[in-house]
């Protein structure tokens, strides 16, 4: 089961909890894989891609009402980005543990597309 370290600004959840959330609404997922990753693999449905080189200047994109889920490949990079995302002052921050990687292991839906610019 995914833990969250004791000082971390986010809280690592893992692939069936992210999709009831997702499943639920009222949620931003946010992909910060790289481009050519998004093509090889695919997305979660409705995942805006902010690279993580990029979540600190684009962070006006990062909702400021919503849980924001991170995801990337192994839920490292993701990680990071729910720190970035901390210091402009979000709040209510999720890291999918073991990233697309655990999702698609666990055989849940992607979307071909890329996500919403």
């Amino acid at each position: 089961m995914p833990r969250s370290e004791p000082k971390e600004p986010f809280r690592r959840i893992g692939v069936v909890r992210a999709r009831n959330m997702i499943d639920r609404g009222g949620v931003q997922v946010v992909d910060v894989r790289t481009a050519k990753e998004l093509a090889e693999t695919g997305v979660i449905a409705g995942a805006r891609h902010i690279p993580v080189d990029d979540v600190l200047s684009r962070s006006r994109e990062l909702s400021q009402t919503q849980p924001i889920i991170f995801v990337c490949a192994a839920g490292v990079r993701s990680a990071l980005a729910a720190e970035m995302a901390a210091s402009t002052g979000r709040k209510r921050l999720y890291n999918l543990q073991g990233g697309m990687d655990a999702w698609l292991e666990r055989g849940f839906p992607v979307d071909g597309a890329k996500p919403a610019p």
